[in-house]
């Protein structure tokens, strides 16, 4: 859970601001996104393989 304290003197523009940071550090809707829907453990294997490759593949073509 994700608590902003406001006070009465700050307005309501840095609150949102804050929170919106907070968000984005705790990793909060992407979270909410990968719990959406159900996905097997072998996809997510699968998934993180290809990005291995793709980033892997990235780097060494920056190489030369």
């Amino acid at each position: 859970m994700i608590i902003v304290k406001v006070d009465s003197k700050t307005p309501i523009d840095k609150a949102l601001k804050l929170f919106k940071s907070k968000v984005i550090k705790t990793k909060l809707m992407t979270e909410l996104k990968n719990r959406k829907d159900f996905t097997k453990k072998s996809i997510l294997r699968r998934n993180e393989m290809n990005k291995a490759k793709y980033v892997q593949t990235k780097k060494s073509t920056e190489e030369y």
